[in-house]
């Protein structure tokens, strides 16, 4: 691995993912990647007593799905990356407690995607770690509870508002072989804009994912010509046009080229305001739907730009503003050679 321009790294000794898994909720199972996940459930419980063991569940399982597809056993994965969205990344350290793999737990807010997808392409292309899972997990109601209202409580939300999507998602990675290539990941900057409002999460987060991608370009010398498919996290309908805006004020035109896992995830008349969010906003989207068209071979070159927002209640309740973060990592596909 080498660094290029102040915040990418590029990978030099061929990292790929071999294997992804997918797990979704009801709302999401209803829309348009519906077909595309692994497991999909009827109803936010998951088959448990409580929304908390509900996440930790789908977590779980899209793990140890992604370990199956790659016909592996846990006891041959040699770390795990995981996080989420609850109060010491609780999901993945349950969750963890059943597999019996070494684990990182990491919080990047809904950036936790490509996060962990970078740090596990790093270990395994300096040679730290063989065979390596990323994932990450969300669910509405467990994210309502600690991060807004309880959804008993009946609450109104503005317009602006995105709908946290009832999911999970996991990548092996590894330097065996597949059609499916990391080239490098670019490493984003805690950005805060001043925004306050925690309802309105797209306006928050659009400005680092402005720097991510503008420092992504002049790290490599590139410009969007260079990619299929420009995807950033969940932005929504509020934060996209913010995003291609300030990109545009700079220079850079991706109208035709990007799109937002938020806006993939639901149809326009399912009931989710602004649209998706979440950690697993863009791991059941990247996961599932993404690495199908590149193994297709529909997309050759995707930009997948998962944004957080680094709030937490306390610090909303003490009136802070709320600083954004945002990761990308570049997918490729590659040709395999008999």
């Amino acid at each position: 691995m080498r660094k290029m321009g102040r915040q990418t790294w590029y990978f030099e000794n061929n990292v790929y993912i071999n294997e992804a898994a997918t797990v979704a909720g009801p709302m999401e199972k209803q829309g348009p990647l519906g077909e595309t996940y692994d497991i999909t459930y009827d109803d936010l419980h998951c088959h448990e007593d409580n929304w908390e063991k509900a996440e930790r569940r789908i977590l779980q399982q899209s793990i140890q799905t992604c370990i199956q597809k790659a016909k592996l056993q846990t006891d041959q994965i040699d770390i795990l990356l995981s996080g989420d969205l609850l109060n010491q990344n609780v999901s993945s350290n349950y969750a963890a407690r059943a597999l019996s793999i070494p684990l990182l737990t990491m919080f990047g807010a809904c950036s936790t995607s490509m996060e962990t997808l970078a740090t596990a392409s790093a270990l395994v292309d300096a040679g730290f770690a063989n065979n390596a899972v990323a994932a990450t997990s969300s669910h509405n109601a467990s994210a309502e509870r600690q991060f807004r209202y309880p959804t008993e409580y009946g609450s109104q939300k503005p317009a602006s508002a995105t709908t946290t999507i009832t999911g999970a998602g996991a990548a092996l990675v590894s330097k065996n072989p597949s059609n499916i290539g990391i080239e490098c990941a670019t490493i984003g900057k805690v950005m805060d804009y001043q925004m306050g409002d925690p309802f309105d999460m797209g306006t928050a987060m659009a400005p680092a994912a402005f720097d991510t991608i503008k420092t992504h370009l002049g790290d490599l010398g590139r410009t969007p010509n260079d990619y299929d498919l420009i995807l950033s996290g969940d932005l929504s309908s509020v934060g996209s046009p913010i995003l291609k805006d300030m990109l545009k004020e700079d220079g850079i035109n991706v109208d035709e080229i990007h799109n937002d896992c938020g806006l993939m995830v639901y149809n326009s008349d399912q009931p989710v305001f602004a649209g998706g969010s979440g950690c697993a906003c863009s791991a059941v989207v990247t996961y599932g739907h993404v690495l199908n068209e590149i193994r297709k071979g529909n997309l050759n070159k995707v930009f997948v730009v998962a944004t957080g927002a680094l709030l937490s209640p306390t610090m909303i309740q003490q009136k802070e503003t709320i600083p954004c973060i945002a990761h990308g990592v570049v997918l490729k596909r590659e040709e395999l050679t008999s």
